[in-house]
């Protein structure tokens, strides 16, 4: 079976920094994967509602609502309960880190991680 005919994985990205949106995106694309971006909680909910992606890389500050609010009612809702969430944050990883496990996130990654890193961490958890 040729590559073509593989199912294409999707991921949102939840950023509100169009430069980080830019750079995660076009490796995210450059490995195999359809890219979709939301800019603050409400779009993020919705889109995830709308286009029910294979995971959400979630920014943990925000305009509007922070992401571990956005993880709370994504979490809460039947239809996106499922969807796995990773957190993506320039805060320090000890912290953050630690909070994304108690909330039940399916991982935590580092602004600042090798972009190798952050590829293996997303294909481990979509596989």
């Amino acid at each position: 079976m040729s590559g073509l005919n593989r199912i294409e994985k999707t991921i949102l990205i939840a950023d509100d920094e169009p430069s980080v949106v830019k750079i995660l995106g076009m490796r995210l694309k450059a490995n195999g994967y359809r890219v979709i971006a939301a800019q603050d909680g409400a779009e993020t909910i919705e889109l995830a509602n709308q286009e029910e992606p294979d995971l959400i890389v979630l920014d943990i500050k925000m305009p509007g609502k922070s992401g571990y609010s956005v993880f709370q009612d994504l979490r809460e809702a039947v239809s996106t309960r499922a969807i796995p969430v990773v957190f993506f944050s320039a805060l320090p990883p000890d912290q953050a880190e630690e909070k994304a496990t108690w909330l039940g996130a399916d991982g935590f990654i580092s602004k600042s991680a090798d972009p190798e890193d952050m590829l293996t961490k997303i294909k481990e958890i979509l596989s």
